[in-house]
């Protein structure tokens, strides 16, 4: 059967994957307040600049009413809302569509998309695509595209010196309206792809992190074992101690007289098994933290065993033809590699048809670990994509608590600690006649078994 940890830290990891919500907003109100702020200055100066220093004539006091409107609504959320709230996606959405509008009530003031500012429609759409779903950046995007259609045929003329008058043709006007949409297109769908990447990035890493910490605090439990054999050692000396007292006081014909006796012995009992405990963590600390790269993958694939599967492992040096053959590597137990390990076996036993063989071989230089199976392989369409998160070759499966299995969050996993470990992987399907997945993994030698004693029996 395979060990209830894994299952326990891969129902544990789904978990708390599963209160990420990949998909939700990301946009704090106070981010929305500073970039309108910012709008609202840069609008104001721009306008008085072109209407006092350019002498340039246009609807002032309109174009001042539409920014003070912007600013009235940026002191209202500030008043009733703390710097710190989310906003909900539908929320963000009427907040970025505002600034669309505005920003197009401006344009339609002071000429359409003949005025070259007309540009900052995209802005609004760029901070959706990084920060809110699909639906919500495509709502956006198609809004201001609806924007932008309307100003080629609705505006005040571009201010302009009244004695030169400047008339654009209407296919200057289809020309911008064009760059612009394909701007609006193009800038949101790389932000949003970007952006999307960055935070499944991120949430596959945490996961990493939470397998990590709770390998190392399994691998640590022996230390918790031998702290915790120490303290109790002063409280059974006292009851000894006690017991031992009330043997002197209590008469021999008195039946409480054996009580404690049994009482004094059971506690010396006691002590000698938490002695005991204390001297092997104390001696054998060596004999636990490190070990043969060849007990380390028989300790990886024992509880992959018994499933309808044969996995055999070999372990043996590169041949030499001159030379003693270098000695079996030594490293010191490493969580992540034993996990990262494991993950990839089970992986191999799942898809193969009937054997797993992993083959170890290693030099004065460098250390190979090849795991490969008789199943069917990578398949082609996702072979380039394996090891980025969320990308699997299993169906998506409910077990009975309801959760989902096959993330792809697994491979990702494995793939994160074992290159943390200093490992190169390299994936590849049999040739034919043959069929199956094969991984490679490689390491430096040195770096693999680095902090291992060297006075360990090989």
């Amino acid at each position: 059967m395979v060990d209830s940890r894994s299952t326990d830290m891969a129902s544990e990891t789904g978990a708390a994957i599963g209160r990420l919500d990949i998909n939700g907003s990301r946009l704090r109100l106070q981010t929305i307040i500073r970039l309108r702020w910012v709008a609202v200055l840069g609008q104001t100066l721009t306008v008085l600049l072109v209407y006092f220093g350019l002498g340039f004539k246009f609807p002032l006091a309109a174009c001042l009413g539409v920014i003070a409107l912007s600013a009235c609504l940026n002191i209202v959320l500030q008043l009733a809302f703390p710097a710190s709230k989310r906003l909900l996606s539908r929320y963000a959405m009427l907040m970025l569509g505002y600034d669309i509008l505005q920003l197009a009530l401006l344009l339609c003031l002071t000429g359409g998309l003949q005025n070259p500012f007309a540009l900052l429609m995209v802005v609004p759409v760029a901070v959706s695509a990084a920060t809110q779903p699909l639906g919500i950046t495509s709502a956006l995007a198609g809004f201001a595209v609806l924007c932008a259609s309307l100003l080629t045929r609705f505006y005040w003329p571009l201010p302009w010196n009244q004695s030169e008058p400047l008339q654009l043709p209407f296919m200057y006007l289809i020309g911008n309206w064009t760059a612009l949409v394909s701007c609006i297109v193009f800038i949101a769908l790389y932000a949003w792809r970007t952006g999307q990447e960055t935070r499944v990035m991120s949430e596959a890493l945490a996961a990493t992190e939470l397998i990590l910490a709770r390998e190392q605090k399994l691998s640590e439990l022996d230390g918790m074992a031998a702290a915790a054999a120490h303290k109790l050692g002063t409280p059974l000396s006292t009851i000894v101690v006690i017991a031992r007292e009330l043997e002197r006081v209590i008469p021999e014909d008195s039946p409480m007289r054996e009580d404690a006796q049994l009482l004094r012995s059971q506690a010396l009992r006691c002590r000698e098994i938490l002695g005991e405990l204390t001297r092997y963590t104390g001696e054998a600390d060596e004999v636990f933290s490190t070990m043969r790269l060849t007990h380390l993958l028989e300790d990886v694939v024992d509880q992959y065993r018994g499933f309808g599967v044969e996995v055999k492992v070999r372990s043996e040096p590169v041949p030499k033809r001159t030379g003693e053959p270098s000695q079996e590597p030594v490293m010191r137990r490493n969580p992540g590699v034993l996990y990262g390990l494991g993950n990839l076996v089970e992986n191999a036993v799942d898809f193969a048809r009937s054997k797993v063989d992993i083959d170890a071989q290693w030099d004065e230089d460098v250390v190979s670990v090849t795991i490969s199976d008789d199943g069917d392989g990578f398949p082609a369409n996702i072979m380039s994509h394996l090891g980025e998160p969320y990308v699997t070759t299993r169906g998506m499966s409910q077990t009975d608590d309801g959760r989902e299995h096959g993330m792809g969050l697994g491979f990702f996993i494995a793939k994160t600690l074992l290159e943390r470990s200093g490992a190169s992987i390299q994936l590849r399907n049999r040739t034919g006649p043959e069929s199956g997945a094969v991984i490679n993994l490689k390491w430096q030698r040195d770096r693999l078994q680095a902090g291992a004693s060297a006075s360990v029996q090989l």
